[in-house]
């Protein structure tokens, strides 16, 4: 059976990706990483969605000693009341390298598994402008991992698949309702409540709304409000 290495949040796209890479038939190893950041109550989620692979890892590091970002560091999360409020700018709640250094860890990992393929949850139409989520950022890197590792010197080529890449956020809900992804196991919140509940108004949260309604289904998770 093939291996892959899936990038597991705990948030909605990465549970979508790894219900893909299932469907495919890869005997998945997850991983996740508690980083530093606020809404560390996804990796609850991350471990719920993880009972099906393989092995499941989480990954200590800690990026808040950089801060830079609203995820990890003493600054407010950017709060709306509609969708329509979100700009093209790239908001605070970027993570300076996120993607670069998790991509960096799930790489030396598929190394050690002997794993040609890794897969990444990144979405470039309904986000909110990440760098690191760009078809040209994971292009680049998949160069990169090839010219890096035993590997691909030795002519096993790394593919790091992005399957959410050109699809809405409806789209990908309705994708993985087909896979049999339990959304209520899922979290998008960057500023979560005490108990859990996604406050509703952060862009992330903005975003899985409409991407709910867009579908025409109901957002199983709990916010501040309901």
């Amino acid at each position: 059976m093939k291996k892959a290495v899936v990038l597991l949040s705990g948030g909605l796209d990465s549970a979508t990706a790894l219900a893909m890479a299932l469907d495919e038939g890869y005997e998945v190893h997850a991983v996740s990483f508690n980083y530093g950041q606020r809404h560390s109550v996804e990796l609850d989620c991350a471990v719920e969605q993880a009972a099906a692979a393989k092995q499941h890892k989480i990954v200590e590091i800690d990026l808040s000693s950089f801060g830079g970002s609203a995820l990890t560091a003493d600054i407010d999360v950017p709060k709306h009341d509609d969708v329509a409020e979100l700009t093209d700018e790239i908001p605070v709640t970027y993570v300076p390298a996120r993607n670069t250094v998790f991509l960096s860890y799930a790489l030396a990992w598929a190394e050690v598994l002997e794993a040609d393929d890794l897969f990444i949850g990144v979405n470039a139409l309904d986000y909110s402008g990440y760098p690191d989520c760009r078809p040209e950022f994971i292009a680049a890197y998949e160069t990169m991992a090839n010219l890096a590792t035993v590997a691909g010197v030795q002519g096993r080529k790394l593919t790091i698949h992005t399957p959410l890449i050109d699809l809405t956020k409806a789209e990908i809900i309705q994708r993985g309702l087909a896979l049999g992804v339990d959304y209520a196991k899922t979290t998008s919140c960057y500023d979560p409540a005490p108990d859990g509940r996604a406050c509703g108004r952060c862009d992330s949260c903005l975003l899985r709304k409409k991407g709910f309604a867009d579908a025409g289904i109901t957002d199983p998770r709990p916010y501040v409000k309901d």
